[in-house]
């Protein structure tokens, strides 16, 4: 018992007498996990840099063609996060999800921060429904009229502002397949 006694008294004496603060151990472990977690964490703007990029063209009422910057939400994963945890979208962007058949589509705001239009667009382009969408409600899922392939998320009053309407087209060459 002496000896483990005479150890303790040494130990804490070398912490003292050490060039280091005793405590430097813990601050370097705690440094290295707050680095480890920042680096696991996604990006704070939640932006998606793996998801493909294009420019989509949409026509509307009057014929004019209107281009809009998105990303493409192909894949189940890409589709689940969409623009979750964002807390912008620039102004003439937004988010194409892209399903392989026909389906009634819903969609909900769940983590999302932003205001939303979406637009529910069917297999030939088309347009079929536009709604508007509140930040962070769950309680309303927002559901296509019909089936349809793609569904098209912007900034709030995007369409209206761009006089994009439900038959308005978009051409989806250069961003969906041929």
């Amino acid at each position: 018992m002496a000896s483990f006694k005479r150890f303790t008294q040494l130990r804490i004496f070398s912490l003292f007498q050490s060039k280091q603060p005793f405590y430097s151990e813990f601050l370097n472990a705690g440094v290295f996990a707050v680095l480890l977690v920042l680096l696991l964490l996604p990006g704070s703007s939640g932006s998606s840099s793996e998801l493909k990029k294009c420019q989509l063209k949409l026509y509307n009422s009057s014929g004019g063609e209107i281009r809009l910057n998105v990303e493409i939400a192909a894949t189940e994963s890409a589709r689940e996060k969409g623009l979750m945890f964002r807390t912008s979208l620039p102004e003439n962007s937004g988010m194409l999800f892209v399903f392989e058949k026909d389906k009634r589509l819903s969609f909900w705001m769940k983590n999302t921060y932003i205001p939303l239009d979406i637009a529910f667009i069917d297999s030939r382009g088309v347009i079929i429904d536009i709604l508007q969408m509140r930040p962070l409600d769950t309680s309303v899922f927002y559901n296509s009229s019909t089936e349809v392939r793609y569904a098209l998320e912007v900034n709030q009053w995007w369409f209206a502002k761009h006089d994009i309407n439900p038959g308005s087209k978009t051409g989806l060459h250069g961003c969906i397949g041929k």
